[in-house]
């Protein structure tokens, strides 16, 4: 049974910082390509960060450049996006998806910024 299950999102004020977490089981993780996307209300999903399957290289959206950081630890089966410099407009909730012939996605973990 495929899971993907996202962890730390929360409430943070502008300029704070989370880590999500999203731990994979049931496929051979470090065959996927993964990715983090995010869905703001009355939005579309949008695709935020994306690592290759055995790593580097990396690729983000320009809204996040600078601030996000997507890694993998393959030997965990688990996929990071550190976020910093927190703003409003980050507020969604995220998405862990795992990429290759068939997607799998996870249920998401909300992020909100706010004071």
């Amino acid at each position: 049974q495929v899971q993907l299950v996202e962890s730390g999102g929360g409430l943070v004020q502008p300029g704070g910082s989370l880590r999500l977490s999203c731990v994979a089981s049931g496929f051979i993780f470090s065959s996927y390509a993964m990715n983090w996307y995010r869905q703001a209300p009355g939005k579309e999903r949008e695709l935020v960060a994306a690592i290759r399957s055995a790593g580097g290289p990396t690729n983000y959206a320009d809204s996040v450049k600078g601030r996000f950081t997507i890694s993998r630890d393959n030997a965990k089966n688990t996929l990071y996006l550190q976020m910093n410099s927190l703003k409003p407009e980050d507020t969604a909730v995220y998405y862990c998806n795992a990429q290759r012939v068939v997607d799998f996605w996870g249920q998401g973990t909300q992020v909100t910024v706010s004071s």
